[in-house]
């Protein structure tokens, strides 16, 4: 019984760190690519779209070397 228990614990351990873990990683994703200070190389696009969680206007800039768009708050 104890090795049932050990088992399905391990499991959501797993579980738990993987969820932590995915969360970490998607949230410095998404803010690398999103702020005020527009990166090198990057060039206006017509596109604006408003952020659902803030309802702020951001402003879509564009790489065209490397295919990376970029999410600018609009002032």
């Amino acid at each position: 019984m104890k090795w049932v228990i050990g088992f399905y614990g391990i499991q959501l351990l797993v579980l738990i760190v993987l969820i932590f873990g995915s969360w970490l990683i998607w949230d410095r994703r998404f803010k690398a690519k999103h702020g005020q200070k527009v990166p090198k190389g990057f060039v206006r696009t017509n596109e604006v779209s408003i952020d659902p969680t803030t309802n702020k206007r951001l402003v879509v800039y564009f790489n065209p070397e490397t295919g990376e768009r970029f999410y600018k708050e609009e002032e």
